[in-house]
């Protein structure tokens, strides 16, 4: 979980330089599913599937290959 929690902290730069932000909400360890809470100008932006599993996803899934998908909620 705390590499989970460091990933998504490292991710918060490039969202907040656009205005959004990114908040952890669950890791279901049994499914590997990540459940994340898009803030801020990603809550409502266009591309924001895009963010989640282009940038998300795969910076999670890279480090942590149990993980097997991200899911915003």
């Amino acid at each position: 979980m705390e590499k989970l929690e460091k990933i998504i902290e490292d991710l918060k730069p490039a969202l907040q330089s656009d205005g959004g932000d990114i908040e952890l909400v669950k890791y279901d360890q049994e499914a590997g599913v990540v459940e994340v809470s898009l803030k801020g100008a990603c809550a409502h932006c266009p591309i924001a599937d895009f963010t989640l599993k282009n940038l998300v996803e795969q910076e999670i899934k890279s480090q942590l290959p149990e993980v097997k998908e991200v899911r915003a909620v």
